[in-house]
């Protein structure tokens, strides 16, 4: 897949996200990027920052938090486009969980209960 088409899966993935979220998704850069870092394995995203659990009112300003998303391993996992959608969705979701203090216990609870709503 050409990468402003993965962008583009990325974009309309992270406008799924809830618009009360959306909204305090402040100081985050989402970026994308072609594989994961050497030794990560199948890594499909990942949160670098302090979550917003962890942060104080008064704090002063910060580096934007970011969240990266891996094209390489989707699209290697992606059984086809319609898997590859729901994979970039799944990923960016996991990932904004995170952003807003989840750590993965939880992040993998939430991840079951929405599965088993939707």
């Amino acid at each position: 897949m050409h990468p402003r088409d993965f962008d583009e899966l990325v974009e309309q993935s992270l406008a799924q996200i809830p618009r009360r979220f959306r909204r305090q998704m402040r100081n985050l850069a989402v970026v994308v990027e072609p594989e994961p870092p050497k030794g990560q394995g199948t890594l499909l995203g990942l949160y670098e920052g302090r979550p917003l659990t962890g942060r104080s009112f008064g704090e002063p300003f910060a580096m934007p938090d970011r969240i990266t998303i891996f094209q390489g391993p989707h699209e290697r996992l992606a059984r086809g486009p319609a898997h590859l959608r729901q994979l970039v969705e799944e990923t960016v979701w996991h990932e904004v969980a995170h952003y807003f203090g989840m750590d993965e216990r939880r992040v993998r609870a939430a991840e079951r209960r929405r599965k088993l709503h939707s």
